[in-house]
């Protein structure tokens, strides 16, 4: 079976405290797949992420409805985590995501390996520019929804609401 590569590199300007458990919540993933792919978590085999959890998922890639299953096989926080199809479109889908403190901020770093149904006409026709566009995608929305989710976290919490007979005795 024949594979390809992808990497890509991302220096984000949160501390490595903030943005591996970005990654480590699946939900976020909607955050910064593109809207284009309609992608939902559907569910995960345990609360806490961790080596053997899977994940399912819900996404269109041209308008056909794909499910798909990753399962954790390394899980080494907040360094590293892979994640590999168990079930979906690709022949072979492995993703291996490390996150390096790099001064204030962190350089987080992606590695898929990956092989598609058809090879290497099927990939060129469609699967190489699609896997292009959604990891381009997540590097231009990460920043922010890295900056919101922190936001979200640090926000005080909104004082209790008196009843008017509470505001009335004083």
């Amino acid at each position: 079976m024949r594979t390809w590569h992808l990497s890509t590199e991302l220096r984000l300007e949160r501390p490595l405290e903030e943005v591996f458990p970005f990654f480590a919540d699946p939900r976020n993933l909607e955050r910064i797949t593109p809207p284009w792919l309609r992608f939902r978590v559907l569910g995960a085999t345990t609360d806490a992420i961790e080596e053997g959890t899977e994940i399912d998922y819900a996404l269109r890639v041209h308008g056909v409805p794909l499910l798909w299953c990753s399962r954790i096989t390394c899980w080494e926080p907040p360094y590293r985590f892979v994640d590999e199809q168990v079930r979906g479109p690709y022949a072979l889908w492995r993703h291996l995501h490390t996150f390096t403190r790099d001064g204030a901020g962190t350089l987080a770093r992606d590695w898929v390996e990956y092989a598609v149904p058809g090879g290497a006409l099927v990939r060129q026709l469609f699967v190489r520019r699609d896997v292009e566009r959604i990891f381009a995608y997540r590097s231009e929305v990460l920043p922010a929804a890295l900056a919101e989710a922190g936001a979200l976290r640090e926000a005080p919490a909104a004082a209790p609401r008196r009843s008017p007979l509470e505001a009335r005795l004083g």
